[in-house]
């Protein structure tokens, strides 16, 4: 599924924000926010430090929940985020700006985070705000696929997860192949016609 540019790009900074394991320093921010277009983002620790609070607070808006509580989440944070949407023409096409000319970065991530999120769950389906379906992983992904039903938030994890998944398979079928001993009294033996009785 092709997702707009300002919409679909910022949830994914979204998701990238919610995967961030410590605080971030803001030399290791700063490639992030590059690889999501965003044009100015040099920060500094304190701005680092309220992008690590803010993507806190992304993380409660994916993975399975009630419709009506995912919408609750993301209207906080369009709230909280006090941005001031504008059009812009700057590459001669109209679109939407989510913060003011002039905010700091920490405050466009804001803007533009909580304004992705909306986007997905308006324009795509809620549901595509997805968490990683493999047992110990859990990471948060925006789902861009044409069905919508993606569970995992890689090749990878979806692999490993289903090696995992064939080799509990086998373990079950393996147990089951063991016979369980004859309660006492009840030793087979075989009658006429080849027949099983219990004596």
């Amino acid at each position: 599924m092709h997702f707009n540019h300002y919409g679909g790009e910022a949830a994914r900074l979204a998701a990238d924000l919610v995967n961030l394991t410590a605080p971030p320093l803001p030399e290791h921010l700063e490639p992030l926010l590059a690889a999501h277009g965003v044009v100015r983002r040099t920060l500094t620790a304190a701005q680092a430090g309220t992008v690590w609070t803010w993507s806190r607070r992304l993380a409660v808006c994916f993975g399975p929940q009630d419709l009506e509580e995912r919408c609750g989440a993301v209207n906080a944070l369009l709230a909280d985020a006090s941005s001031s949407p504008r059009i812009s023409l700057h590459d001669g096409q109209p679109h939407l700006h989510y913060s003011a000319t002039g905010s700091d970065v920490a405050a466009h991530v804001r803007a533009v985070t909580a304004a992705g999120l909306a986007y997905v769950v308006c324009s795509a389906g809620a549901e595509r705000l997805g968490r990683c379906a493999r047992r110990g992983c859990g990471l948060a992904f925006v789902d861009t696929s044409r069905n919508g039903r993606r569970a995992y938030c890689s090749v990878r994890c979806a692999n490993n997860d289903a090696v995992a998944r064939h080799r509990e398979r086998r373990q079950g079928e393996r147990g089951s192949s063991w016979r369980s001993p004859s309660p006492p009294g009840e030793e087979g033996t075989t009658g006429p016609g080849g027949r099983s009785t219990t004596v």
